[in-house]
């Protein structure tokens, strides 16, 4: 690769000329303690680090970054770190979906405004990566994904435990009179040990396997564990690379195309990937030119089966096991058949040559193909009268009696009336049932929450019944599982179908149909529409009343509509006077 002068690096057109203004910019520096040599010909790189003190999963961070600094240094590079917008997944109210696209903008900003050569893109909490790939995607430097890496297993009285998924499983034999308030203290002390992502394949863990397989983080990053002394040499290696990218000018331009997202979408089916793993690579794809749709997840889903064993949809493992028995790179090499080989990625390398030398270490873990844990991929899109741009579930993750069923409706507006209602023992409910969340989905929710695993009624719980159908146009954790129907399109809110569905309407879902039908004839659907009301704004000021505005639907990715590639023209460098 031809390698860039310094004359050619965006940070000397702050620095370099003899003129006033770049003058005060060499003084500034100079004021805080900077000499000319730490920035003379040398790339500036910016270090977006998503640390905070209400981030449980980057709590490591505040260290991890002066490894990232070490590296950059060691390559002959300045590093400046930039904090952005943490996104604590748990924390963050009513969602950090809402808040994905604001820290998309506030990176893409915080790129494009500072004196920068290349970024390291210190991210790993659900919406954290997505929004920062989103973001440098579209400002356009070199840059690099790095981290936060997965949490170690949960323990508790000898008991392994998955973050998410266990706590789902568990609070439900709680709600049925199972687990006393002392055990309960037990497996939330025991379930999060300690720094880093959940630890099951969840919405983190998917996004840093996908960056992974896209090429925008080093080979095999995305499986470090946060506490393995490995995953400190990883940052550092990132920050060295980080330098090379800049001289070798290896954008993200450069580096995905086509091939890259078929191979980040075969690779989320084969690792039983978070549902919300759509919703990001379509948003991701289109901020690189690249036009994804629902039915390129569908169609890879068809093909490419569940290999990865790791919790949910597997049933024994978590992914510090998937580290051990060869992490992404030896999944990705099992799979080799159903991926592009010849996809660039940051390393300056094909992934074809990433994976040659990777090897599986136990099969149970990373099965073969011959032997998957479900042999159609994790997820399948589904249409019909209730979703006419489609919805989305998880069968490798529910009962396989939900997979083909048919039954009553039992509508819920809201989510508070919802959680009150399954707790009554007198509720009108039985097993084959589905319940049904509206008004939770991009503009209802607001920012689509993870509600759309609905739960169990304590009746249905008490009486052994531990899933059933239900229906949303909400999200639901990756860590979550079981016969949910989500990102119902177009949403409740605006007008979609599922705003006309009644109590003991008919439902009808067949995955291998890929089919969902309501059972109301379309005269009656037109009664109902013409009498429905649009419920009133979420906001009428401030951030949420500019996402009410712009928020695009589920089937497209949630982005706002100004911020996708296709929008408008490239926004230009900024002016220096």
């Amino acid at each position: 690769m031809a390698r860039r002068k310094p004359s050619d690096l965006r940070s000397a057109r702050w620095f370099a000329e003899d003129s006033l203004r770049a003058a005060g910019h060499r003084s500034r520096m100079m004021q805080m303690g900077y000499d000319p040599v730490d920035w003379v010909d040398r790339p500036i790189v910016a270090i977006l680090n998503t640390w905070s003190d209400m981030n449980q999963c980057h709590s490591h961070f505040k260290e991890r970054v002066h490894d990232v600094k070490r590296g950059v240094l060691q390559a002959g590079g300045l590093p400046m770190e930039l904090p952005a917008l943490s996104l604590s997944e748990v924390m963050v109210k009513p969602t950090t979906m809402l808040y994905r696209n604001l820290l998309a903008m506030e990176t893409e900003e915080l790129l494009r405004s500072h004196p920068v050569d290349g970024a390291v893109l210190m991210g790993g909490c659900d919406k954290t990566t997505p929004a920062l790939l989103m973001g440098a995607i579209s400002a356009g430097l070199p840059c690099i994904y790095a981290p936060a890496g997965p949490q170690l297993r949960g323990h508790w009285k000898g008991r392994t435990l998955g973050s998410g998924s266990d706590i789902w499983k568990f609070w439900d034999e709680r709600r049925a009179g199972n687990i006393s308030d002392e055990a309960w203290t037990g497996i939330e002390g025991g379930v999060n040990r300690s720094y880093g992502t959940c630890m099951t394949m969840g919405t983190a863990a998917t996004m840093m396997t996908i960056t992974d397989a896209l090429g925008m983080s080093l080979p095999g990053a995305s499986s470090i564990p946060a506490a393995d002394s490995g995953h400190i040499r990883m940052m550092t290696e990132s920050g060295r690379r980080i330098v090379d990218m800049v001289w070798e000018d290896l954008t993200p331009a450069k580096v995905l195309d086509a091939r890259s997202f078929r191979n980040a979408i075969a690779a989320a089916m084969a690792m039983g990937c978070s549902t919300n793993a759509i919703i990001h690579v379509i948003a991701i794809a289109r901020r690189a030119g690249v036009d994804v749709t629902l039915d390129d997840f569908d169609r890879a889903s068809r093909v490419v089966p569940v290999i990865a064993n790791i919790r949910p949809s597997g049933s024994t493992y978590l992914m510090e096991d998937f580290f051990y028995a060869g992490g992404a790179l030896g999944m990705l090499a099992r799979m080799r058949e159903h991926l592009d080989g010849g996809a660039m990625t940051v390393n300056g390398r094909t992934l074809g040559d990433n994976i040659a030398g990777a090897e599986v270490y136990d099969d149970d873990v990373i099965r073969p193909l011959a032997n998957p844990i479900y042999a159609e991929g994790a997820l399948a899109v589904l249409r019909g009268n209730l979703a006419p741009d489609g919805c989305v579930i998880k069968p490798s993750a529910c009962e396989p009696r939900l997979l083909q069923h048919t039954g009553p409706a039992l509508v819920f507006d809201d989510y508070a009336s919802m959680k009150a209602a399954v707790e009554r023992d007198d509720l009108d409910v039985t097993a084959d049932h589905v319940l049904v969340l509206r008004n939770a989905g991009p503009l209802g929710g607001p920012g689509m929450p993870e509600w759309g695993m609905l739960p169990i009624p304590k009746k249905l719980l008490k009486a052994g019944v531990r899933d059933m159908l239900r229906l949303s146009d909400a999200r639901m954790s990756g860590t979550s599982y079981g016969g949910c129907v989500l990102h119902v399109a177009p949403e409740a809110f605006i007008g979609g179908p599922l705003a006309l569905v009644q109590a003991g309407d008919l439902i009808s879902v067949d995955v291998p149909k890929r089919s969902i039908h309501l059972h109301v004839d379309d005269a009656e659907l037109a009664r109902r529409r013409a009498a429905w009301t649009p419920p009133p704004p979420r906001y009428e000021r401030g951030y949420g009343f500019l996402a009410a505005r712009h928020m695009l639907q589920a089937d497209d990715g949630c982005d706002f509509d100004f911020l996708e590639t296709s929008f408008g023209a490239p926004v230009r460098e900024p002016d220096i006077f």
